[in-house]
């Protein structure tokens, strides 16, 4: 059986760890890098980091951050926002990140995909994408980029088998619906993700109870899942510490890292 994962997404604005309610209106929460030593220390598997607005403002990403918050931790670091080119890709690899994360940028050029699964190992290449369900698209869900901010047109599911041909090992499926809403997970979105693809899958947008980490981990093959409102969001009722998921997951029969 494959042990899953919880990631702690970072979505960052200037050097700041910020929340955000369906991608829209973020409010602060934290320097990033005190954060990233509080998530090491609590022994959250992974860390992923967003620069949530490097797209949207047509600039590279915020490398200093990266280099910053990579060097306070000891858990992977994947990397996403503003990564245009092979180029930005070493870059931020060459400031810590274990994995690079492309979005934006491989919707308006796929092959970048397919570059960097060449340069560092497909391990190393995340497609993460944002999606809306209830659209004109076979599937019903559409890719947005830019920060949620523009539709493509695109199928969702159709994207992720051609980014798992192109070369990424991962999948990142970010519910633009579900994304702090503390509902739970697309569970529909992530099961018609399983069957489309055999990378491993990130669940991520709308985790605001243990059971909805049941859920995804039980109703599909997700092998990880993003949580950030329930660790430090304001908007929570009440945090949950890494060691009280883990321990609900443990006690409910599902095998965690």
């Amino acid at each position: 059986m494959q042990a899953r994962k919880l990631v702690a997404c970072f979505d960052i604005i200037g050097d700041r760890v910020t929340k955000a309610l369906q991608f829209q209106d973020n409010i602060d929460v934290a320097p990033a890098e005190a954060m990233a030593i509080v998530m090491c220390e609590a022994k959250i598997d992974e860390i992923i980091f967003f620069d949530v607005t490097a797209s949207a403002e047509k600039r590279p990403i915020d490398i200093e951050t990266v280099r910053k918050v990579a060097a306070k931790i000891t858990v992977p670091l994947a990397v996403g926002g503003g990564i245009r080119n092979i180029d930005d890709m070493h870059d931020v690899i060459n400031a810590g990140a274990a994995k690079i994360s492309v979005d934006s940028m491989a919707v308006r050029n796929p092959d970048i995909i397919r570059e960097g699964a060449k340069a560092f190992g497909s391990g190393a290449m995340i497609l993460s994408t944002q999606v809306r369900r209830g659209c004109n698209t076979p599937s019903g869900y559409e890719v947005f980029i830019d920060g949620a901010r523009t539709a493509t047109g695109m199928d969702a599911i159709e994207w992720i088998k051609k980014g798992e041909a192109l070369g990424a090992g991962e999948i990142c499926l970010n519910s633009i619906d579900q994304d702090g809403t503390l509902a739970g997970y697309d569970i529909p979105l992530m099961k018609m993700a399983e069957e489309a693809v055999c990378i491993p899958l990130i669940a991520s947008g709308g985790a605001g109870a243990p059971e909805h980490l049941l859920d995804v981990f039980t109703q599909t093959r997700t092998e990880a899942a993003i949580i950030s409102s329930m660790l430090y969001s304001p908007r929570m009722p009440r945090n949950y510490s890494v060691k009280e998921l883990k321990d609900y997951l443990t006690e409910s029969g599902v095998l965690v890292q």
